[in-house]
């Protein structure tokens, strides 16, 4: 994972625990919640992989039964092993796996963020995510102004929060910070809106970014 990607991550969680206004929060106070942002991630992790084990145990006895009541081993003596048997449709099987890979994958991205943020030696992923923070402290009313603006159609206080937290944090690096192609910003805000927002966010964030975008003459 680049380290870049790994702070966006760590930046909408952090920024949803935020309680209080943004600008009463110190560096101090920043650094207080992306350690409780990285023990979140961590749980959330193994949440999810205690889901996915369990669907794997699910699943592994769901075939042992398949393949002891079928025919051919009903037939067999009691002390024999069990033959193996063909599987009558792999739709059901298939589903279950992909839903499992999205899990696991889920939960490794969470542990790798944990990672990230953790070692000394990969300290930019903490730095940049309180950079992207502090960004929006500074410009946060020009920035939900401008939400409020290209939200065309939105009433800004009814917007779901995770979904202003993911415009917040790429307007800040798309305006204010300015270090990363703004490509790479507006991809990764909409596979936050995929992975965190409801099915429509990922269209109107990539929307509202499009009109920041030519608005501000953003290359």
């Amino acid at each position: 994972m680049q380290a870049r990607r790994a702070a966006r991550e760590l930046a909408f969680i952090l920024f949803s625990q935020f309680d209080k206004k943004i600008t009463n929060y110190s560096k101090e106070n920043l650094d207080d919640i992306i350690l409780k942002s990285v023990r979140i991630l961590s749980s959330s992790a193994q949440d999810d992989l205690k889901i996915s084990l369990g669907a794997l145990i699910d699943m592994k006895n769901k075939i042992d039964d398949y393949e002891a009541e079928h025919e051919i081993n009903l037939n067999r003596p009691l002390e024999a092993a069990n033959i193996p048997v063909p599987m009558p449709t792999t739709s059901d099987m298939t589903g279950r796996i992909d839903e499992m890979i999205e899990v696991a994958e889920k939960a490794l991205l969470a542990l790798e963020i944990a990672e990230f943020t953790t070692l000394e030696s990969q300290s930019e992923v903490k730095n940049y995510a309180i950079t992207i923070a502090e960004a929006f402290q500074k410009n946060h009313e020009e920035i939900d102004g401008m939400i409020k603006k290209y939200s065309t159609g939105w009433d800004f206080d009814r917007l779901v929060k995770m979904d202003k937290d993911i415009l917040r944090i790429a307007i800040s690096e798309l305006v204010y910070i300015k270090e990363a192609p703004m490509k790479v910003i507006v991809d990764e805000a909409v596979e936050l809106a995929k992975k965190y927002s409801t099915d429509d966010s990922s269209s109107f964030i990539n929307g509202v970014l499009a009109k920041v975008i030519v608005e501000n003459g953003i290359a």
